[in-house]
């Protein structure tokens, strides 16, 4: 039990910000392996801030995907502390029925401009 307290993830704590040159960086070090690959994705605040908001969430995890245009996307869902997602979650409804939570997202904007080119 003392082994797991120990080595239990946070994944709260996951991810830290890399400043703009090691962004810029990285965006070219990969459109320069992927040339025919979309620059970036866009997602929009409302529906990051309803899956933080689920309750017990504490971060988001993201799927590469295809649409059903056969489209490459992202599929994200938020995680709970033990990093698993919350995509089936059980709760009682306000009138005493059993239902199912978990937000499960998609639809992005793409967007094929280079970093820095806007």
């Amino acid at each position: 039990m003392q082994k797991e307290l120990l080595t239990k993830k946070d994944y709260a704590a996951v991810g830290e910000e890399i400043g703009h040159e090691k962004g810029i960086d990285f965006v070219k070090a990969y459109n320069e392996a992927h040339p025919a690959d979309f620059a970036g994705h866009t997602i929009g605040r409302n529906i990051i801030d309803q899956i933080l908001a689920q309750p017990g969430c504490v971060g988001m995890r993201f799927y590469n995907a295809l649409n059903e245009e056969g489209r490459k996307t992202l599929v994200y869902v938020g995680i709970d502390a033990e990093g698993k997602d919350l995509i089936r979650k059980t709760v009682v409804q306000e009138d005493g029925t059993l239902g199912y939570t978990g937000i499960v997202a998609d639809r992005l904007d793409w967007w094929d401009w280079i970093l820095g080119g806007g």
